[in-house]
């Protein structure tokens, strides 16, 4: 299977200025566990998780002052929408990270997460009783 079967094409966007709470609220209500930062100064896309919010609540970091533009990966590593699972599900492992931005070209096409992958893999495989 390939990534773009995978993916989540409706992805929550947020802008550099929005706060951590503003992002974290979005993140909630949406059930996402990320958010894409598109920020129009600078090149590339960023990607804000969950994790950095909890990293910036643990530093003791006040999230309605600090900014997502602080906050994100901006040298994420990217899946292609021609990916297969599998080659996704390594490169999460080998960076150690929840989800990837799926793009072609300079276009976001989606986000694949660890969830994402858990759910295909569990419909094509027949569930065994425990």
């Amino acid at each position: 299977m390939q990534v773009r079967d995978a993916m989540s094409s409706q992805v929550l966007v947020v802008g550099p200025e929005h706060t951590l709470r503003q992002a974290a609220q979005m993140m909630s209500s949406r059930g996402v566990g990320s958010a894409i930062v598109l920020d129009p100064d600078s090149e590339g896309v960023g990607i804000m998780t969950e994790r950095d919010v909890l990293n910036a609540v643990g530093a003791g970091l006040d999230v309605d002052t600090e900014r997502t533009g602080a906050h994100l990966t901006r040298d994420a590593v990217y899946a292609g929408p021609d990916w297969t699972v599998e080659e996704a599900a390594a490169a999460m492992a080998r960076g150690g990270f929840r989800h990837l931005v799926v793009m072609e070209g300079s276009e976001v096409l989606g986000v694949i997460s660890v969830r994402d992958i858990v759910r295909v893999w569990t419909e094509r495989r027949p569930v065994s009783p425990i």
